[in-house]
């Protein structure tokens, strides 16, 4: 039997924790966490980071294992899942991976694309211009350069835009463009289950999620955090509102229906994301549990 990695992918708030600890129980393995927000242990609340209970039901790898203050990127992530997988694959048939950070589940089944070198001066140029004109300016532009990336890249994240930006304007091409290779054959096969709805469904989950949030106290998280907001990990929907409202920028109301408006953005962003995967299985969130294993064991034995 071939090394397998069961990828559960979908829009935030769908239900992916919950079937990937189902699905880690039945097949009597483990869990790595794909979703970069969850990486860092401050930020437990705003990330819906799984609980204490649902990380004893199944043991978890790459959650809340960083600071908000260590320098982690998606290649860290590509190199630490890879070497972590090769471990548990000495021991388990099946590894179940969770996360909805598109870029990062990619870079584990997939592999990282690769960009030629631009002139730093094009990237020092853009951040000027974001202090001085503002994100918007900069969306605007990749939205002329690179309709593709605007649409599908966290359009809300600075560094992304910037990053997408200088490749499109030191290249001469989209940004996209370098997004077209061949895919990197890995030691194991891949089967991707993805979970969906009705995106009025999605929404109002999100916005309960929100709701939920504050609930259990993402207002003094934040709080805890706000010396910290201008650390790359904490440009994050969620903390960034609560940031605007400590400033005396926005009432607390219009922050958290900015929170739940960027998550429902990010939620569109993902499932355009996924989407151009053909290869995933997609399943109603309703779906019985029993259903999407009794569909994998069909698939993989």
């Amino acid at each position: 039997m071939s090394k397998i990695l069961i990828s559960i992918v979908g829009p935030t708030a769908i239900g992916k924790t919950a079937l990937s600890i189902q699905l880690a129980k039945h097949f009597k393995t483990e869990i790595i966490s794909a979703d970069s927000r969850q990486f860092y242990k401050e930020m437990q609340i705003g990330t819906a980071a799984p609980a204490s209970e649902e990380l004893q039901a199944a043991k978890h790898h790459f959650i809340r294992h960083k600071s908000i203050k260590d320098n982690y990127n998606v290649g860290d992530f590509e190199k630490d899942a890879l070497q972590t997988l090769d471990a548990l694959f000495k021991i388990h048939d099946i590894v179940i991976m969770v996360g909805g950070s598109g870029l990062y589940v990619d870079a584990v089944t997939k592999g990282l694309d690769y960009f030629p070198e631009v002139d730093q001066s094009i990237r020092e140029t853009l951040n000027k211009e974001l202090e001085t004109s503002g994100l918007t300016v900069l969306q605007n532009k990749l939205k002329t350069l690179d309709i593709q990336s605007y649409n599908t890249i966290a359009i809300d994240n600075p560094h992304r835009v910037i990053r997408a930006l200088e490749i499109c304007m030191g290249t001469g091409k989209p940004y996209s463009f370098f997004l077209k290779k061949d895919k990197i054959n890995r030691p194991f096969k891949t089967v991707t289950v993805g979970l969906t709805a009705d995106r009025e469904v999605i929404y109002k989950r999100i916005n309960q999620r929100v709701d939920m949030m504050i609930d259990e106290g993402l207002l003094e998280e934040a709080k805890n955090l706000y010396k910290y907001k201008s650390l790359n990990a904490l440009n994050t929907v969620g903390y960034k509102e609560l940031f605007n409202y400590f400033d005396g920028i926005w009432p607390l109301d219009f922050a958290i229906s900015e929170i739940k408006k960027n998550t429902r953005r990010f939620a569109k962003r993902q499932l355009t994301w996924f989407k151009k995967d053909e290869s995933i299985i997609w399943f109603q969130f309703e779906t019985e549990q029993k259903v999407i294993i009794d569909t994998l064991v069909k698939l993989i034995l």
